[in-house]
């Protein structure tokens, strides 16, 4: 019953969003809503670590320890999203940026498509992490990416809806090629016992069956899956929707693409991966996943490098740290699986506050590029200054920073399997992002100039502050649940336990 209690609590949030006619309204409903998401994910985490797993519906939904690792990121994300966008929103409406009357009705309308929108997405991202059947999986995935689609147009600006159709188009393309590969799938298990019914392309039984899966059809499979998922994730060559769609979306939507739903992304592409490894052993998809994930570290180098726009950084900074999970995804190694879930928990807590941050700094300044911030973010923001920095000191991989640990056991992991030209790869790339990233943000935090100081609004910074908090405390102490789920999950990763 807990799935099911999981499942209905955004849909009537939704529900509830819609059907409001005033932001107070609106803004109560979304709060609680994800409060109860919240409660309710760390329930599962719970019963997770007890039980191993947990089914509902004869296996139809499925959870297991790393399902409830994403679900309990998720929760956590959605709900200082949902807190810090009554503060952003607030703002926006008052400054006109809803529509010509704060009051008017385009502004309800265009809250009540945020509110309405947001829960749909947390949803079905919910649902891609606890559908055993990938074809359902994929159904979800889907649904991900019609709802933020319309999040990314929600200012009505024809660069939004630029954005979105680009997202639209290649993400629609992407997820064709992992239909394929799902349909393929399904072939490559067509001589198993039981095929033919619907738990025939549950993953917890192909997983279990998974060496006698047609090799050479999992082998075109792992290939489309991994272009298929690959686009959902930003990874390069496919990424180019990333940058468009982070710098139009509503800032607390884009916390959300740039952590959660990256994570729904990799988790998709994980379960294909361990159904691969145990078909076909580790190498061939290894060595996809290497070539994937350094390739998108390299990419996003030059392009972080000459940025002009802060919001366009933290896209391109999403982009390398999708390459740096899936090379340690590709290490196929304890160690690297380990890394691996590590890094996605600490890359969700610092990108959220990046963009928190970034946040603030736009509705304050009234731009998102570098040269046009008239003075220093800290002399004018002194809170949000301090944690953009900090916040860009840790995702970058300044020790003592949470990242930085997982970073090395990337490292260390790749140079102890003997991939070596992946680890020198991955230094070397990693020092180009960091001196590109420090080299802007820097001189946008710390730089001359003089401006009014910025007034504290609660909603806002408070959810920065709890961020923040956060992410010091978790470099140097991670609670033992949360430490057990991420073990567990890597176990999950690097050889399927039940």
């Amino acid at each position: 019953m807990l799935l099911i209690a999981l499942l209905l609590v955004p849909i009537v949030t939704a529900a509830l969003s819609y059907f409001a006619r005033r932001r107070a309204a609106m803004e109560l409903v979304n709060l609680v809503g994800f409060s109860a998401f919240f409660l309710l994910a760390l329930a599962l985490a719970a019963q997770v670590l007890a039980a191993g797993t947990v089914t509902l519906a004869n296996g139809f939904f499925y959870a297991d320890a790393l399902s409830a690792l994403v679900i309990v990121l998720t929760a956590g994300v959605s709900l200082l999203c949902a807190t810090y966008a009554i503060g952003y929103l607030r703002d926006d409406q008052q400054s006109g940026a809803l529509g010509d009357e704060a009051d008017g009705e385009e502004s309800i309308a265009r809250l009540r498509k945020y509110y309405t929108l947001t829960p749909l997405l947390v949803f079905s991202m919910l649902f891609v992490t606890i559908a055993n059947n990938l074809g359902v999986m994929w159904v979800a995935v889907e649904a991900t990416t019609l709802a933020s689609v319309f999040l990314v147009t929600f200012y009505g600006r024809i660069t939004s809806l630029e954005a979105a159709w680009k997202y639209a188009i290649i993400g629609g393309v992407g997820l064709s090629m992992a239909l394929f590969g799902t349909v393929v799938t399904y072939y490559a298990a067509h001589l198993l016992a039981g095929s033919d019914a619907l738990s025939g392309l549950n993953w917890s039984v192909l997983v279990q069956h998974a060496g006698q899966l047609d090799k050479q059809s999992m082998r075109l499979a792992f290939v489309l899956i991994l272009l298929g998922y690959g686009t959902k994730a930003g990874l390069a060559p496919m990424h180019t929707w990333k940058p468009d769609a982070y710098s139009e979306a509503p800032v607390p939507s884009a916390a959300i693409l740039s952590s959660a739903m990256l994570n729904c992304a990799l988790y998709a592409l994980i379960r294909f991966y361990i159904l691969t490894s145990r078909c076909l052993g580790p190498e061939f998809p290894g060595r996809l996943l290497l070539l994937f994930g350094i390739l998108s570290m390299g990419i996003s180098v030059p392009f972080i490098l000459v940025q002009k726009n802060y919001r366009r950084l933290l896209a391109y900074h999403t982009i390398d740290h999708s390459g740096i999970m899936v090379t340690a995804l590709g290490i196929g190694s304890v160690m690297g699986s380990l890394g691996l879930m590590l890094h996605m928990t600490f890359h969700t807590i610092a990108k959220s506050l990046l963009f928190l941050c970034a946040g603030n700094v736009y509705q304050y300044f009234k731009t998102d590029l570098f040269a046009k911030l008239k003075g220093s973010v800290i002399k004018a923001m002194p809170l949000t200054g301090v944690v953009f920095l900090m916040a860009m000191l840790a995702i970058v991989g300044m020790p003592p920073f949470s990242l930085f640990q997982s970073e090395f056991l990337i490292v260390r992991a790749a140079f102890d399997s003997g991939h070596v030209l992946s680890a020198v790869l991955f230094i070397l790339f990693g020092t180009g992002v960091f001196a590109g990233a420090l080299l802007h943000v820097g001189g946008m935090i710390l730089g001359p100039g003089e401006g009014d100081v910025a007034p504290f609004r609660p909603w806002r910074e408070g959810s920065l502050i709890v961020l923040a908090v956060v992410l010091v405390v978790i470099g140097f102490w991670v609670p033992g649940p949360l430490l057990e789920l991420i073990h567990r999950a890597a176990s999950v990763v690097s050889g399927y336990t039940s």
